[in-house]
């Protein structure tokens, strides 16, 4: 068994996403609501190792439900939840306070804290009702869970010993209650911890239950809270500081530093360097697509999280074809769960952002001893490219499922009925997506910046001949001239998919658009049909399909609005870039400064705030980061270390009045940049220039 991953991140989810509350740790996470209980028939539990251990937690004082007052956390791993029992009689305030104090760290620990604030000798009961399922996580996800399934438990004293009925995840748990519930009148069962408490006037009592999590080799999962507060404290130290007068930036980029730290991952195996998990609560692990993006976008303040990702990825790199896992030779994995043993690559742009992101490193100034072992990974990637992805020799990655268990829909819109024509036809694979055309035109170039690193010109020309020649053929290809934009995809028939989508957003990012193609573009973005007024539609309020409650189909991602943001301003289209950045800083705002994974497309006009996707992943790591995307586009920060330039021109909003950002990592420097007015750089490394221009625009 491969080692677990070790999380150390800095905030909680406290009352997000419907009122959830999401404590995070190793491979460790609790669902509950706001009053600590976990409900049956609800996706929510304290999971381990993609298990369920506990379907339902639930509190009873006195037989009761007590009122939930609040939610505290300063810890992603622990949170205390403040409750009170309900007034009686002519009382008008409870004098009865519960406290529950958790933590999760392999399993879960509860310590339940009655305090009597009366003068009155109180008596009642303490119950902690439980079940253990060991259901499997994407079941509980998906509501497919088999109730019939029941594990075996033995009671020995003071704890319950589970076994699991299934064959894979955690196989034992073990439930302990503290102090004895015998001892005091009570008892422990199967389902529930109770105790008989007596309180006498402005007396307290505790009692505590303890789940653990027990895999294949018997050993109890455990975690070190002191090593992640340790990481927590680094974390916070090393990260930029942001000075500005406009609070929802201020907010969110404080929000974005505490989410992406808590989505951290670290494994032993790759020098201690971490990498990032896609989100919490349902996918925290490495996936491709998604730490790449989110290591690209999270360069301004950690570089070191691009590393680790490049570098756990291409340990991973396929080397063979397995239909099962639709593993090539080159390819980058879609996802890996907690173990290792189930990894799945059914993803076409993984492995170009692979490539593109190295080059990037490249140019931010990280170290060349890192960054040279895995040249030879992104030539691999771009063997698969041209050999694997392409599948049929038109020049185009496309992508089919390898077997029916796979995604049908292999870009970062992977939901069945994500890419649709503009009448709401489903279309048909193989399937050329217009985005993943821009990666790979900026994999290319991103190769030719590596190769004159070692002075290989030919392999350098090589390259920029394949990206120029691809970005000629695609804006002759995927280009709408009837709707002014550019096709979601090519189909199976090399038919353009005509649907006004997102995705186009992302060729001006990657810069395959040429310059009369991206105005066209621009005008779609900021658009009623596509701009809600909160963010960019992911697809046009126009289209057939257009449904803003959808998961891909008119929804808002930030991430996605972010990437257009980025793209608008490498076009110049400042204003555009302005309005709609601003917009996704207000859709943060209204949630304390955190941007979920994806919220609904209503328009601002329609909702005074964004109405949340039930089951959005809060936090999701490159929505996290969009804000720092949105930073780096706005002030126009483009470093090229390798040629000694570092470009600065920034173009804020005069919302924004003064901006400082104090601590951007360069080339092992740190940089302080004042963005406005008399525009400053400290810190730069003595051979890099400051430019006060823009960095090269795409050419023509």
């Amino acid at each position: 068994m491969a080692k677990p991953w070790t999380f150390a991140g800095v905030s909680a989810s406290l009352g997000r996403a419907g009122g959830a509350v999401t404590l995070i740790e190793e491979t460790s996470f609790c669902l509950s609501d706001r009053s600590g209980d976990i409900q049956a028939g609800k996706p929510q539990g304290v999971f381990a190792l993609d298990t369920r251990l506990l379907s339902r937690l639930e509190l009873r004082v006195g037989g009761h439900q007590p009122e939930p007052l609040s939610v505290a956390s300063d810890a992603p791993f622990a949170a205390t939840f403040a409750l009170r029992t309900h007034p009686h009689g002519k009382q008008a305030d409870s004098r009865l306070m519960v406290l529950r104090r958790r933590s999760v760290s392999g399993g879960l620990r509860e310590t339940v804290e009655l305090r009597n604030y009366s003068t009155e000798e109180l008596r009642t009961t303490v119950t902690l009702e439980f079940t253990v399922d060991f259901a499997d996580l994407f079941a509980v996800k998906e509501d497919r869970v088999d109730e019939d399934i029941k594990p075996k438990a033995e009671v020995d004293g003071d704890e319950v010993r589970f076994s699991s009925p299934r064959s894979s995840g955690v196989q034992h748990v073990r439930v302990e209650a503290l102090p004895s519930p015998d001892a005091q009148g009570g008892e422990l069962t199967a389902d529930r911890a109770q105790w008989h408490v007596v309180l006498p006037p402005h007396g307290r009592w505790s009692g505590s239950v303890s789940v653990s999590a027990y895999p294949d080799d018997g050993n109890r999962l455990h975690a070190s809270h002191g090593t992640a507060r340790d990481r927590l404290a680094e974390w916070r130290q090393t990260t930029p500081s942001l000075r500005t007068h406009l609070v929802p930036l201020r907010t969110a980029y404080r929000q974005s530093l505490a989410d992406v730290g808590s989505l951290r991952l670290f494994d032993t195996t790759a020098d201690g360097l971490p990498v990032v998990a896609a989100g919490a609560p349902w996918f925290m692990t490495l996936f491709g697509r998604d730490s790449l993006l989110t290591a690209y976008m999270a360069l301004l303040v950690a570089p070191d999280l691009a590393l680790g990702v490049l570098h756990k990825l291409a340990g991973l790199q396929g080397g063979s074809v397995d239909e099962r896992t639709e593993e090539q030779p080159g390819r980058i994995l879609h996802e890996i769960r907690y173990d290792g043993s189930s990894v799945y690559y059914g993803t076409a742009d993984a492995t170009p952002l692979f490539v593109l992101l190295l080059g990037e490193c490249l140019r931010w100034g990280l170290p060349w001893e890192r960054l040279e072992p895995l040249v030879a990974n992104a030539d691999r990637a771009l063997d698969w490219v041209e050999h694997y992805g392409d599948r049929d020799g038109d020049g185009y990655v496309e992508y089919q499922r390898m077997t029916p268990e796979g995604l049908e829909n292999q870009g970062w819109k992977d939901s069945w009925d994500a890419i649709v024509f503009a009448d709401g036809r489903l279309a048909e694979p193989p399937i050329a997506l217009c985005e993943v055309q821009g990666y790979v035109y900026a994999a290319y170039r991103a190769r030719a910046a590596l190769a004159r690193q070692t002075a290989d010109i030919l392999r350098a020309e090589e390259c920029e001949e394949r990206a120029a020649a691809l970005r000629e053929r695609f804006n002759r290809d995927f280009w709408l001239p009837e709707r002014g934009c550019f096709a979601l995809a090519l189909d199976g028939n090399k038919t353009q998919v005509d649907a006004v989508a997102s995705n186009m957003g992302h060729c001006l990012w990657t810069g395959i658009a040429t310059p009369e193609h991206a105005a066209a573009v621009a005008r779609h973005l900021t658009s009623p049909e596509m701009f809600s007024g909160w963010g960019v539609r992911t697809l046009a309020a126009s289209m057939a399909s257009y449904n803003p409650m959808s998961y891909h189909c008119g929804s808002v991602w930030p991430h996605d609005t972010a990437i257009a943001v980025a793209g608008l301003m490498r076009y110049g289209f400042v204003e555009d870039a302005q309005r709609i950045a601003l917009a996704l800083l207000d859709a943060a705002a209204a949630d304390d400064g955190r941007l979920s994974e994806l919220f609904t497309g209503l328009a601002r006009d329609d909702v005074r705030s964004p109405v949340s996707y039930p089951s959005a992943c809060s936090p999701q790591a490159w929505s996290a980061a969009a804000p720092l995307l949105l930073l780096r586009a706005l002030l126009r920060l483009d470093p090229d270390v390798p040629a000694g330039r570092l470009f600065l021109d920034p173009a804020l909003p005069e919302q924004f009045g003064e901006v400082v950002l104090d601590g951007v990592p360069l080339a092992g420097c740190r940089l302080t940049i004042t963005g406005t007015g008399a525009v400053q750089v400290t810190g730069a490394p003595p051979a890099v220039e400051v430019v006060r221009a823009l960095a090269a625009p795409p050419p023509r």
